[in-house]
């Protein structure tokens, strides 16, 4: 019987044996068997919330606590929070005390705890999941801290492994408000984002809203630095994107810098620009189309022995035979013109060229969908298998997903 065990009750806690034992009898619901965990491990809570074991007699506790008990837990836990959020037991315990929060007092201690700790928080392994579970729980409003330190800080975030895991959640989870509060910013930064192997995926995710009154903006911040950007990893995948969704006057922008350049020859050469030109090829209004062909053609003797100049004289002499619509490329993939939209998508997508494909390594719990495919939309809490080898980024053991497969991360 638990009454033989008063005063013996908090040493169970951090036995594994002890601990399941009290797990059941908080599972029994019996009031008195409540009162008396509760008791004698309040005061212990911080200690118990980062103990291997005591972590889960937490998360029962907080379960099955009345109100006023659970504020008398938070209260305890207050001062900790930062520190139980960073370790890897105690951020399961706090997920489980922000899930199970029910009333404004207990949600004003926990902003009053975490808002001066929002940007550490994100960049850690641990700590990035207790932000999330703010987002999945708190209303807009209790969770406005997290939106202005993003907002403050949006480079440091975005370029960060977790953080632009992030920030996407953010926009997820933010009010119309909040959501132009971020892509503001996002916008203003875009530039340093896009060149970014993180926060490259940041600036893909506002273009994936389909929303022209943010896309549009964003895309017209790469002017006059639409040749740079297309011949560098990261950024080219966003120009291509750039080109197959802007609005036809902005597409028109962008491309007729590529014929304006005196580096022409050298973007065809080049092994990521040459995607840059095939989308313009593909997706360039006649008029530009025609111009671009007539330029490009000149250059073709020279490159015609590469593999990216194969490919391009193949689209050009494609249109000179009358073809409207090209053969395949081998190295497209088509996909369906339309996905769910849930909290992001992607509309009018083009043919998606199936090669450079950058993707994160991730550890962790919670569910994150980076977009590392041309064109693919990150579903909306959907799942994709992961097939990947192992391979060296600057001596970084990293992952490569294969042409036309989603990386998923599963965040709870």
């Amino acid at each position: 019987m638990l009454e033989s065990l008063v005063n013996e009750i908090y040493s169970l806690c951090k036995d594994q044996h002890g601990c399941r034992y009290l797990q059941k009898k908080l599972e029994e619901r019996n009031p008195t068997y409540l009162n008396m965990i509760f008791k004698e491990t309040y005061p212990h809570v911080v200690e118990l919330m980062v103990d291997p074991f005591g972590n889960y007699l937490c998360q029962k506790l907080l379960e099955h606590a009345s109100d006023e008990q659970r504020t008398i837990l938070v209260e305890t836990a207050a001062p900790q929070l930062v520190k139980i959020a960073l370790n890897q037991h105690g951020t399961r315990a706090l997920q489980k005390m922000i899930e199970h929060v029910s009333t404004p007092e207990q949600i004003h201690l926990i902003v009053n705890a975490l808002k001066t700790n929002v940007v550490e928080l994100i960049q850690d392994l641990n700590g990035n999941h207790v932000i999330q579970k703010c987002l999945n729980r708190l209303s807009t409003d209790d969770a406005q801290f997290i939106f202005d330190a993003v907002s403050e800080h949006c480079v440091a975030v975005g370029t960060h492994r977790h953080g632009c895991c992030v920030l996407q959640r953010c926009i997820d989870h933010a009010s119309e408000a909040q959501k132009l509060q971020l892509v503001n910013e996002i916008t203003t930064h875009a530039f340093t984002l896009v060149q970014d192997p993180f926060g490259n995926y940041v600036t893909q995710y506002v273009l994936d809203l389909c929303d022209v009154k943010y896309s549009d903006p964003l895309i017209r911040r790469f002017s006059g630095n639409v040749c740079t950007l297309s011949m560098q990893k990261f950024s080219s995948n966003v120009i291509e994107k750039c080109i197959r969704i802007a609005e036809p006057s902005t597409r028109k922008i962008l491309i007729d810098e590529l014929l304006s350049s005196v580096f022409l020859e050298k973007l065809l050469r080049d092994s990521y620009a040459n995607y840059v030109v095939q989308t313009a090829l593909d997706f360039a209004d006649p008029q530009t189309r025609s111009v671009l062909v007539d330029v490009i053609r000149p250059i073709l003797p020279s490159i015609r022995n590469t593999p990216y100049g194969r490919r391009i004289q193949s689209k050009i002499l494609g249109t000179s035979n009358g073809s409207a619509n090209l053969s395949p490329n081998p190295d497209h993939a088509q996909f369906p013109p339309a996905f769910p939209r849930g909290n992001s998508g992607n509309g009018n997508l083009g043919p998606v060229i199936g090669r450079r494909v950058h993707s994160i390594d991730e550890k962790g719990p919670v569910n994150q969908h980076l977009q590392h495919v041309h064109g693919v939309p990150q579903g909306s809490h959907q799942q994709f298998p992961a097939h990947h080898t192992a391979h060296q980024i600057s001596g970084q053991p990293q992952f490569r997903f294969a042409a036309g497969e989603l990386g998923g991360y599963n965040y709870m």
